[in-house]
């Protein structure tokens, strides 16, 4: 049986879901530079040959530590799903002569190589800067048309996004966004690999997106994402997610699959998908890449990841389309074939509808909720009304436990200051899209209230 090495760290798709979709296909090693969630810690020891946590003392040089790892369980693949930990797998990979994302994964992983490359390949993009000082800020806002974003270059999540309207908002904006990244790094979503990652910013110009020019109805957000797989260099697209509008600055809230697109219009943003992850020059990893859309058929290119969409954008393209996105990737690495989609997967080859949501403490309106809530599903599962044949479910791995107290948006902080993570399978994306703003409009009246000793002082 092939023997794979799993390197877990935040984020990514639910790791009970990877374990158990790679333990199908492998021997599976665990190699856990996170603590595992309580809710997988118990599966991880049964589906696992072996589960290895370093301590700190082996962590200074990471790519040593994964190479040591494979070469001692005799891996024949080496994988993660967490943003954090791609470079360093995909340059694992590359001493250990085994199939991976390349030389060319930190081009997928630093906005400001990523947006340096797609400038040289003439994609549509935001105008940028990259930005390493207070001064370099200062500079790029008196350079570029506002308003601005400043981005963390190795973040993810949305954290320590900061938008400048003004000039004068410069110093506030940098202080805040370094001060995020600091506090993202002692929870763990932090780069893994690169030193002072977290000193690396980039500032761009703000697009307007029009998502009525692209849907048909209203509700949706003016951004998507392709997802797909590079095998042996080859870009293979599986599907297309949809949004609901961000929370700003430029929070997630919802991903839905599939997306309610025109073929024409999936037709042009796959096209665009592709040329963004060619140019990038990615060899065997999944990918996400978020496409802005914008009026009269313009687009702008957000991002490119070298792993596939994090949250539950796997699980929803296995349900919906059939697809076990983790079940193939490590068929491919172990040198087995896989038959990937011709081409995008439509509405119209979907068995129903999936999709995920975020839970914040704001409104529809990106309001912040009066008072303060404590997460109860059993509440939200009894008293908030869905459409009829929709199945509502948490994912206990990327939400708090029952009883506590919802954390206030924090628009730096981004996802990080999240209180679940819910799953809904309907009938069809339209579904999914207006059972969740009924969802969104009901949860701070059905959660309780905190009570004032509750609270954090």
């Amino acid at each position: 049986m092939s023997k794979v090495l799993l390197v877990h760290a935040k984020g990514g798709p639910p790791l009970g879901h990877v374990l158990s979709r790679t333990a199908a296909r492998a021997e599976v090693h665990l190699l856990a530079l996170s603590a595992l969630p309580p809710a997988v810690a118990g599966p991880a020891r049964r589906l696992c040959a072996s589960v290895v946590t370093p301590d700190d003392t082996h962590r200074s040089d990471l790519v040593s530590l994964i190479v040591e790892r494979a070469e001692a369980v005799g891996a024949d693949a080496v994988l993660t799903f967490s943003e954090y930990a791609v470079v360093a797998v995909a340059e694992a990979c590359e001493t250990l002569g085994l199939a991976g994302a390349g030389n060319a994964a930190a081009l997928a992983r630093d906005k400001r190589l990523m947006r340096r490359t797609w400038r040289q390949h003439g994609l549509p993009q935001p105008e940028f800067r990259p930005v390493r000082t207070e001064a370099d800020l200062h500079e790029a806002a008196r350079e570029l048309p506002g308003p601005l974003l400043l981005k963390a270059a190795w973040s993810a999540g949305s954290t320590a996004h900061q938008i400048i309207r003004d000039p004068r908002e410069v110093p506030a904006a940098w202080a805040r966004s370094r001060e995020v990244m600091a506090e993202s790094a002692q929870l763990g979503f932090a780069e893994l690999h690169v030193a002072e990652a977290d000193a690396d910013f980039v500032v761009e110009q703000i697009v307007t997106g029009t998502a009525s020019d692209w849907f048909d109805e209203p509700g949706w957000g003016d951004y998507v994402s392709v997802e797909g797989v590079v095998a042996d260099g080859t870009f293979h697209p599986v599907c297309i997610s949809g949004r609901m509008p961000t929370v700003e600055p430029f929070t997630e809230r919802a991903s839905i699959t599939p997306a309610l697109l025109a073929q024409d219009a999936q037709d042009r943003i796959v096209d665009l998908a592709r040329r963004a992850v060619d140019a990038l020059g990615l060899r065997d990893c999944g990918t996400h890449t978020e496409i802005k859309l914008g009026a009269g058929g313009r687009m702008w290119l957000i991002e490119t990841a070298a792993r596939f969409g994090g949250a539950m954008t796997v699980p929803q393209i296995e349900e919906v389309f059939g697809l076990d996105l983790v079940g193939m990737l490590v068929d491919h690495l172990v040198g087995r074939p896989v038959d990937w989609p011709e081409q995008a997967l439509t509405p119209e080859r979907a068995r129903g509808a999936a999709g995920s949501l975020v839970v914040l403490a704001v409104d529809g309106e990106g309001q912040a909720w009066r008072g303060r809530k404590v997460w109860d599903f059993p509440s939200v599962t009894a008293d908030v009304p869905l459409s009829r044949g929709s199945e509502l479910s948490v994912v206990p791995e990327s939400s708090l436990a029952d009883g506590s107290v919802v954390p206030v948006y924090d628009p730096a902080a981004g996802a990080n200051t999240m209180a679940a993570l819910c799953l809904l399978s309907a009938a069809t994306p339209r579904t999914v899209l207006r059972d969740f703003e009924a969802l969104v409009d009901a949860l701070p009246c059905v959660l309780p209230a905190a009570r004032p000793e509750e609270v954090p002082a």
